[in-house]
């Protein structure tokens, strides 16, 4: 497998090639892993470079997702069935009053894409709701978006329902949207703060590397 043909597949968006790639590279024996790691996480590590630098824009990014994810839907059966370690585990979810989900989606989206296992509680999410899903998913992240600034109280909120819960310790907390700033995220006590989805996938992938 020319592994760069499934790299450029995936970063133009070309849903329908990487999902026929992939399994012409399981078919001529590559391993999952070696799928993922070689020719999707590649192509999406280029994505994400390419977005930093404004090269790329939302609406590639997004569509860039969708190959990769057409990809991950064939090899994780797979996966799952190998030992295959992923880098952690996140839970990720906009916060209670607000129904945005772009910004979201597409840090999620490259968590993914960087081998970060991802629990996508979705849009409109209670406190109850984020304690939940660290008592059952016991990530080592929690990433909570506001788009509103009518939202933004929420964060705080959720991030004290976390202490009284007894759930804060051992997570980090990372925030971030529209409206939120760093001096926002230190002053209701978040752990790390993300200025757009490259700079939250290079935060959470230092904090599981660390």
């Amino acid at each position: 497998m020319e592994w760069n043909r499934m790299a450029d597949a995936l970063y133009a968006g070309r849903v329908d090639d990487v999902s026929a790639l992939t399994k012409e590279a399981l078919e001529e024996g590559h391993g999952p892993q070696e799928v993922l790691n070689d020719g999707l996480l590649a192509g999406m590590d280029r994505v994400g470079k390419d977005f930093r630098a404004d090269i790329l824009f939302l609406p590639e990014v997004l569509r860039a997702g969708k190959a990769m994810h057409a990809g991950v839907d064939i090899l994780r059966p797979l996966l799952s069935k190998s030992d295959t370690a992923t880098l952690g585990k996140l839970v990720i979810g906009t916060v209670k009053g607000d129904l945005h989900d772009i910004g979201k989606n597409l840090v999620a989206m490259m968590l993914q894409g960087a081998g970060i296992e991802v629990i996508d509680l979705g849009i409109d999410t209670p406190a109850g709701k984020f304690i939940e899903a660290i008592k059952q998913h016991q990530p080592q992240i929690v990433g909570i978006s506001a788009l509103l600034t009518t939202t933004m109280g929420e964060m705080k909120t959720t991030l004290e329902a976390l202490e009284v819960a007894g759930v804060r310790h051992g997570v980090k907390v990372m925030v971030g949207g529209a409206p939120i700033t760093q001096q926002f995220a230190e002053d209701i006590g978040a752990d790390g703060y993300g200025h757009d989805a490259v700079s939250a996938v290079d935060l959470a992938k230092a904090w599981l590397r660390s």
